[in-house]
């Protein structure tokens, strides 16, 4: 992990012809919260609790599943008739030992809502957590700064080490850490407690992304994460059995893996 995140999934870019599209079925999480951000295209989740939300690029998508949820997520139907790009990002984020068993909420950000952070040849959108004196109004468990970076080709960032444990990956374009070249979709752990310099000849985007550490180890087995292997258990029983809440809407679900 670095800082509470535990996974991330860098999806796209993908062009979808006329008709098709992405069709996620429902499935459970517990534990985590799931942290959505797109570069192009657009989303719609459908979740347990009622929640349906389209997302739009630059904004951000922020369910906890906490003691349970289920969700989907499909290409919006006037995108799949049409045709569409898709490109985006997901992160889940591990829930501290004494919110892991919360009850399950949903929270979406709109572009607008999420501070802009400028600087010469460089601007940087947070989407949760704090950087540079500023804090995104989305909801989260423990310090953490998640952000997304364009820097334009000879500028320069520097990152102060405001947060325990960080990371820089580069979605697009090949970016240079503190001098070393950090290629397209390649992730680097950075160094704690030290001013790292991002630089880059082309125009870069990036994701940086770190906290806290996390309060203890936690596991991960398909779509839960939790600090025992009991808890997973649980949920596994719980999902073969129907235990989970529906989403209304959705009649399809995700099997729970045999093994």
């Amino acid at each position: 992990m670095v800082g509470p995140f535990i996974f991330f999934d860098h999806f796209g870019p993908v062009a979808f012809a006329a008709g098709e599209g992405v069709d996620v079925r429902p499935h459970p999480h517990i534990g985590l919260a799931t942290v959505t951000y797109l570069f192009e295209g657009g989303m719609i989740h459908r979740d347990s609790l009622g929640t349906v939300q389209r997302i739009e690029p630059g904004a951000v998508n922020w369910m906890t599943a906490g003691s349970g949820i289920v969700h989907s997520e499909r290409t919006p139907p006037e995108a799949r008739e049409r045709g569409h790009r898709l490109h985006g990002i997901q992160t889940w984020v591990a829930l501290p030992k004494a919110q892991e068993a919360n009850a399950p909420s949903f929270s979406h950000q709109p572009k607008s809502a999420l501070p802009e952070i400028a600087r010469p040849g460089v601007s940087l959108r947070l989407l949760a957590g704090t950087a540079f004196g500023e804090r995104a109004p989305t909801p989260i468990f423990s310090p953490m700064v998640y952000a997304a970076i364009e820097i334009a080709p000879g500028a320069a960032l520097e990152l102060p080490p405001e947060h325990e444990q960080r990371a820089v990956y580069a979605v697009e374009g090949e970016l240079i850490v503190d001098g070393e070249p950090l290629p397209e979709q390649h992730l680097a752990v950075l160094p704690e407690g030290a001013n790292v310099r991002l630089e880059t000849a082309s125009r870069v985007r990036a994701i940086l992304l770190g906290g806290e550490a996390m309060d203890g180890d936690r596991l991960i087995w398909w779509n839960f994460v939790a600090s025992s292997r009991e808890l997973i258990d649980a949920a596994s029983a719980r999902w073969r059995e129907q235990g989970f809440p529906p989403v209304p809407g959705e009649t399809e679900f995700i099997p729970l893996p045999e093994r």
